[in-house]
């Protein structure tokens, strides 16, 4: 068993850990450990990728993770990251997502056999007594060295509502339950976690006298300085039918070209010295590497069968061969009286999404980046009609990589 530690050393996954040594000293033996995921929408999106991608290491090396679904601290609110407070879910929508979410997880994680385990906070934090609460646990904390937490100090100004203050006594009762009941001697997560994660220790040592371990990952943002995960289209999800496996696949193609090497690190399971000789191609060369990780990247999340069809897809768009499976590109629908006689092009390529503001579509127009069922638009005022419907279809490109259809139903 090769020691997790160094997976994520050599990977890029440390930001901050509590002990070093002690830490790998600890997982060189198959140990428990857990990361909290908010059910605050059903589906996780690709910024959760790292933590997610974190535990199926951790299981791959013998060690049994913990995912905690933070139906509880959902309730609250969690101010880590937030420039304002966010609303507060009810039990039932949270419920209903947490589902979601597992099943999406069940690609990265096997479940199997008590291999891993999902579970809800709110199964424990919901029946808490106030009183109780503030006597046993409460007392154990320091205000002063709560609000010099970075995740409290930055909503200050902003104002932070006692509710959410409170979250960080929740996740550190979260972290020394799943040590008492679960002997879960590690929680990870992003780097906007550490004074939580640090919070939950403490409380276990001052409660049971014993030492448990924290580690944080880089908070991820791409080469141009956008959060990881997000397109102008919006998310890239987890979930299949909010983010077609094509589009997935699509997201890892366009990446940055200084983005290859770190996200082959963090989102593939592939050695090392693959990954280093991929990420020294150059130029036009580049392109497979990009090519390898949509493809790891989509067969984890989707399965070896999605990958195979997106790629395919892929190459045949790219090779302007004839495409066999239209049906795998991302699809606007549009019916037949919203199409009417026709719509210009420039406002057709903004309100697909494929630009952002019809300026940016006029320039695409005018700098021939864009296309209609293969064929360039000439000019941003051209009328895109009925007569560009080839079963029920209208293909748009955008560049040389942004494909959508527009599919026409009847009114």
């Amino acid at each position: 068993m090769k020691n997790a530690y160094d997976i994520f050393e050599e990977r890029g996954f440390i930001e901050q850990v509590t002990d070093e040594n002690m830490l790998r000293e600890l997982l060189a033996k198959p140990i428990t450990c857990y990361i909290g995921f908010d059910p605050t929408a059903k589906s996780l999106h690709v910024g959760s990728l790292l933590p997610i991608m974190s535990l199926a290491h951790m299981q791959r090396e013998g060690h049994r993770p913990i995912i905690l679904v933070g139906g509880g601290t959902s309730l609250v609110g969690d101010p880590s990251g937030k420039d304002e407070i966010r609303p507060v879910m009810m039990r039932e929508e949270i419920d209903r997502n947490a589902e979601g979410i597992k099943k999406q997880l069940s690609r990265f994680i096997d479940f199997n056999n008590g291999k891993a385990l999902m579970l809800n906070n709110a199964d424990w934090l919901a029946p808490l007594n106030y009183i109780d609460f503030l006597r046993d646990i409460g007392r154990h904390f320091s205000v002063n060295r709560m609000l010099a937490a970075e995740s409290y100090r930055q909503r200050l100004e902003s104002g932070l509502s006692f509710l959410e203050f409170n979250y960080m006594l929740l996740q550190a009762y979260d972290f020394w339950y799943l040590f008492k009941k679960y002997n879960c001697l590690l929680q990870m997560g992003g780097n906007d976690q550490w004074g939580n994660i640090l919070a939950g220790a403490d409380l276990t040592r001052r409660i049971e006298g014993k030492i448990i371990y924290g580690l944080t990952f880089p908070l991820i943002t791409t080469a141009d300085g956008y959060k990881m995960g997000k397109t102008h289209r919006g998310a890239i999800w987890l979930d299949g039918e909010l983010t077609s496996p094509y589009e997935y696949y699509q997201y890892w193609v366009n990446i940055d070209d200084m983005d290859v090497r770190r996200f082959l690190s963090y989102f593939t399971f592939l050695p090392i010295n693959e990954i280093k000789g991929l990420s020294q191609l150059k130029g036009e060369s580049l392109r497979k590497a990009k090519n390898v990780l949509a493809y790891e990247a989509t067969k984890i999340c989707h399965g070896q069968e999605a990958a195979d069809k997106a790629q395919s897809s892929a190459k045949q768009l790219f090779s302007q061969e004839a495409i066999k499976d239209i049906e795998a590109i991302p699809a606007y629908p549009m019916t037949s009286d919203e199409l009417g006689e026709g719509i210009e092009a420039y406002i057709l390529f903004k309100e697909t999404g494929l630009c952002k503001t019809r300026s940016e579509a006029r320039r695409l127009i005018s700098q021939g980046g864009a296309y209609v069922n293969g064929k360039r638009v000439p000019s941003f005022e051209t009328v895109v009609g009925p007569d560009y419907i080839q079963n029920n279809t209208i293909l748009l490109r955008a560049g040389k990589k942004n494909y959508l259809r527009v599919h026409i139903k009847d009114s």
